[in-house]
């Protein structure tokens, strides 16, 4: 596409400069007469092409930015989807959303591998592994193409990665909430849709930090819970748990899909209530158990922005123009960012309870 770019305005200089100086007229050798009015119109026409293109190149309009959602067949990247083609239409970039239908790190990864052969300009990635993809990414920013993460701040192969807020502190928000409800007496779970998912681990361990901190008589129930983002999975291990252990009285979930899982599971024991639930999710995936009380909060950020926001970035960086903390994105919860390393942290986290469940604003 750049090369392209260049390719046409030589042409259109080679155009301009041919009609400065005149023809020759091949049977006399002479020059024309210099151009007429029309030439002149017809000279500042190409000036303002050429112009105009410059423009589009500043604006982002010759730059071909792919998004790679952890997946594609879940209602958080879906919602991610509509952000990016909104953001396309809305300014004309050639943005597009691309990705596997399932979490892998794997397919991932083959998703980028193709992008870097397709020579797109930048990449802009939420990773279902972060140490599948940091060879592929690698070799991406390699290539000349610009990489921006989100959900991964401590990966090292990246341009710069985008945290809607602070990781701990989100994680912390929702043990502050379990413990209370709990009493803080108890054993809880955790959930990660991926042990290797750098922002779940996050949650789960800043939340397990405070509890030891704040709730002594509570505890940790086995190992971290794997449900590799997937609803059915969360259900089955979930009651599994419950069933062998009386004793659990609440339940963190990191993966969109993990609480409404959950409170499935609780309900059909029997236990809506008893056992507390608190974790990442959609209104629209887990509004219901909100509503009738069996999960205590969900608490996100909307996916539409943050892909509004990795775009928004990734044309910064390809214009050269500095990031730094105050960086405004012209997105909200993203118009005051602040920047340690490569990772710039918005404020863009949202709590829903029984409270607001049904305000409009949060129903997608």
């Amino acid at each position: 596409m750049k090369q392209k770019l260049v390719s046409i305005l030589l042409c259109m200089v080679m155009a301009v400069s041919l009609a400065a100086c005149g023809s020759v007229d091949k049977s006399t050798g002479t020059a024309d007469a210099p151009e007429s009015k029309e030439d002149t119109a017809e000279t500042e026409t190409a000036a303002d092409t050429a112009e105009a293109a410059d423009d589009a190149q500043l604006s982002g309009g010759d730059y071909k930015i792919a998004v790679v959602p952890k997946l594609t067949s879940i209602a958080w990247f879906q919602r991610m989807e509509v952000g990016v083609n909104e953001y396309a239409e809305e300014n004309g970039v050639d943005a597009f959303y691309t990705g596997p239908s399932e979490g892998d790190g794997a397919l991932q990864a083959q998703v980028i591998e193709d992008l870097i052969s397709q020579g797109v300009d930048a990449i802009c990635v939420v990773p279902f592994s972060t140490e599948s993809l940091e060879p592929v990414l690698k070799k991406a920013r390699e290539a000349g193409i610009v990489v921006i993460s989100h959900e991964a701040s401590g990966m090292e192969n990246i341009d710069y990665d985008i945290e809607a807020f602070n990781n701990e502190e989100y994680g912390k928000h929702f043990m502050e909430v379990l413990g209370e409800a709990a009493g803080g007496k108890g054993e809880y779970l955790f959930e990660v849709g991926s042990l290797t998912s750098e922002s779940h681990n996050q949650w789960v361990d800043a939340a397990k930090a405070l509890q030891e901190e704040k709730f002594p008589e509570m505890k940790q129930y086995g190992d971290k819970i794997e449900t590799a983002d997937d609803q059915s999975k969360s259900y089955d291990k979930v009651k599994e748990a419950l069933t062998a252990n009386p004793n659990i009285v609440a339940i963190q979930g990191s993966a969109m899909p993990d609480v409404a899982g959950a409170a499935l599971a609780v309900q059909e024991l029997g236990l809506a209530g008893k056992v507390k639930i608190a974790g990442t999710s959609l209104v629209s995936v887990a509004g219901k158990y909100v509503e009738d009380g069996t999960i205590e909060m969900i608490s996100f950020w909307d996916p539409a922005l943050a892909g509004k926001a990795m775009i928004e970035l990734a044309l910064k960086v390809l214009n050269g123009e500095e990031i730094q903390t105050g960086t405004d994105l012209g997105i909200d919860g993203y118009t005051n960012l602040t920047l340690d390393g490569k990772v710039l942290t918005g404020q863009a986290w949202i709590d829903v309870t029984k409270d607001n469940v049904d305000d409009p604003a949060y129903d997608f």
